[in-house]
């Protein structure tokens, strides 16, 4: 007897409800990244406190899309020390598997953790494994990454940007610039 053609009555085995929650949060987390076109639009601020009002605005709308290049700026300075490098993964999986991606408390002995406690271990643990590596290393990616983030912050014009609902708030335009910046491109 053949059973070509028929329809397997079981459902394919399915992923643990873990997998299934980590992939569900990390593609919301990734569906907030801005596409990189649009981080190219830059002006120079008229003041310091212009630049500053525009690294805050910038970095609300562009948080994911700096993370990614501090982390692959740490990444890119990390290759050279495979060390650090293999510390630097392992931290980052602590912290993606006991205070990032976790629904449920942590269960130590039978005790549920606070997420305070697990943020103060998890800090302690990142601190104590820098200093036993060289923490030379991870400072110097981390300094890289932050001023390229904060450069693009302060040359990046803001007034184009537009939130959403979503985003957690009103965005707040420099009125000077977005005046001076429709004034010229009318009458160009």
């Amino acid at each position: 007897m053949t059973t070509y053609g028929t329809i397997p009555t079981t459902p394919p085995p399915s992923d643990p409800p873990f997998l299934v929650h980590s992939r569900q949060r990390v593609r919301s987390d990734m569906g907030s990244r801005r596409p990189w076109k649009e981080m190219v639009s830059f002006s120079l601020p008229e003041s310091f406190s212009a630049a500053l009002r525009r690294i805050q605005t910038n970095a609300s709308y562009f948080h994911v899309n700096y993370a990614i290049i501090i982390l692959f700026a740490l990444f890119i300075n990390l290759l050279w020390h495979p060390v650090s490098l293999v510390v630097f993964i392992g931290m980052m999986a602590a912290w993606l598997f006991l205070y990032i991606l976790r629904d449920e408390p942590v269960v130590v002995f039978g005790y549920a953790m606070e997420e305070q406690i697990v943020l103060v271990a998890l800090s302690i643990m990142t601190v104590v494994t820098l200093m036993l590596t060289r923490a030379s290393v991870f400072v110097a990616g981390l300094v890289v990454g932050l001023v390229v983030v904060v450069a693009h912050g302060a040359f990046r014009r803001t007034n184009d940007l537009v939130f959403d609902e979503e985003d957690g708030g009103e965005r707040v335009v420099d009125l000077k610039e977005t005046a001076s910046a429709s004034y010229s491109s009318s009458n160009s």
